[in-house]
Order: structure tokens, then C-alpha cells, then sequence
């Protein structure tokens, strides 16, 4: 599913275990404390897949400046 400027997609590690993964839609990586990183698997299991996108959806929205696209003002390319 596409979610603002990211893709997440839900996956099973184990059985009924389900995690879910971010990537940008541009393909940049996310940048966190000066790291960055293709895609985010993001930890915690869930019982059902739409239950592991809904905490990736929650995550994006707390860190919204990690995630979105920032595009340079008109002023700073000058």
C-alpha cells in the first residue's frame, strides 16, 4: 500500500507473526541520526497483516520529517 511518500508492504516471520516494511516511493533512503537505510522492517509482530501496516502507518505520521519528501525551497537553490 502506498502511504504518503512510502510503500509498505506487510510480511509473516513465522507463523502469524506479521511485521511490515517501509520504503519511499522515490527509492531514497530514510535517514535516521545520520543513517541511512534502503527500507525499515519495522519490529513488532503482529497477529494479522492489516494490524502490522496500521503500526507502520502510525510510525510514518510520529516521524513524518524521516519519511517525506523534502523538496529545497526556490531561496536555498539560489
Amino acid at each position: 500500500m502506498i502511504y504518503g511518500d512510502c510503500e509498505i508492504k506487510s510480511f509473516e516471520v513465522g507463523k502469524g507473526q506479521w511485521h511490515a516494511r517501509i520504503q519511499r516511493v522515490d527509492q531514497r533512503p530514510v535517514v535516521i541520526d545520520g543513517m541511512s537505510f534502503p527500507t525499515l522492517d519495522i519490529g513488532f509482530a503482529w497477529s494479522d497483516p492489516d494490524a502490522a501496516i496500521a503500526d507502520a502507518r502510525r510510525l510514518i505520521d510520529r516521524f513524518p520529517q524521516r519519511f517525506a519528501t523534502i523538496v529545497p525551497s526556490a531561496e536555498a537553490l539560489s
